[in-house]
């Protein structure tokens, strides 16, 4: 019996390196869920939500634009948005005004307070990325960002 408990134990251990193998869906889905918590985690500690400073940095890269588009193009959920946004304009980070282009929905703008705030959060995204990133060499890094990008299909 004891035999069998270590032998289970041992097939345990060395089990999902195997299940990765052979399943490239699990594996991707656990590296990613290792990735979003140190995210979050990073994101607790600067205190600007990962939804936020993508946000503020979609808003600062193309200008204003509806929350469905920001919903869409940074695939967040569309009630999500909506309290990312929320909490950005109760910190004075964007503004809603209406949309000059379609009356009916309203631009999200960021702020002169929403850019510092960006700009202090953007400083510790490369030491963040390091760690995340580390087992991986620079070349390694280029490899799975160019992958993913084609399955993506946002890839060149």
């Amino acid at each position: 019996m004891a035999t069998t408990t270590r032998t289970a134990e041992r097939m345990r251990v060395t089990y999902f390196p195997r299940l990765a193998a052979e399943r490239l869906d699990i594996a991707l889905c656990r590296a990613s869920a290792a990735v979003a918590r140190a995210a979050d985690d990073h994101a607790t500690e600067e205190g600007l939500g990962v939804g936020q400073h993508l946000v503020l940095q979609m808003l600062d890269a193309v200008g204003p634009c509806s929350q469905q588009t920001l919903s869409e193009e940074l695939r967040i959920d569309r009630s999500v948005m909506v309290g990312v946004c929320d909490d950005l304009e109760q910190a004075g980070h964007v503004r809603r005004e209406r949309n000059p282009r379609d009356r009916r929905s309203y631009a999200v703008t960021i702020t002169d307070s929403g850019r510092r705030r960006l700009a202090e959060a953007q400083t510790s995204i490369p030491a963040f990325l390091e760690d995340a990133f580390h087992p991986l060499t620079p070349e390694e890094r280029g490899q799975l960002s160019a992958l993913l990008g084609k399955l993506l299909g946002t890839g060149a």
